[in-house]
């Protein structure tokens, strides 16, 4: 790289998917957070692969995938219900906004 070289920079819009131009960016924002709290529960209870996959429902690929974030073949649905199973309770509030356009967000308590 040339030592004066510019790089340039654009500011994200805070959805990584949206900046990446994936057709659903907010849905596949919230199916990467439930993914994650769905990894954090799984390594916070010492959790073999094939343990999480018996109170999941699912074989132990499937949650190799989810332990390395693709949730790709999982809807938001299913990801809320292995949180179920997991023994965390989900709740959905829908508020209005004063944004043109809502959000979808998950909080962890």
């Amino acid at each position: 790289m040339k030592r004066n070289a510019k790089i340039r920079v654009k500011e994200g819009s805070g959805n990584i998917f949206a900046d990446l131009g994936f057709a659903n960016p907010e849905r596949e924002e919230l199916k990467a957070r439930l993914t994650l709290q769905i990894y954090r529960l799984i390594k916070g209870r010492g959790l073999t692969q094939a343990q999480a996959g018996e109170v999941l429902g699912i074989k132990q690929p499937h949650v190799s995938s989810l332990m390395r974030g693709q949730s790709g073949a999982f809807s938001v649905e299913r990801l809320m219900n292995f949180l179920v199973a997991l023994g965390q309770d989900v709740q959905i509030t829908v508020k209005s906004t004063r944004k043109p356009r809502g959000e979808v967000s998950v909080i962890v308590a």
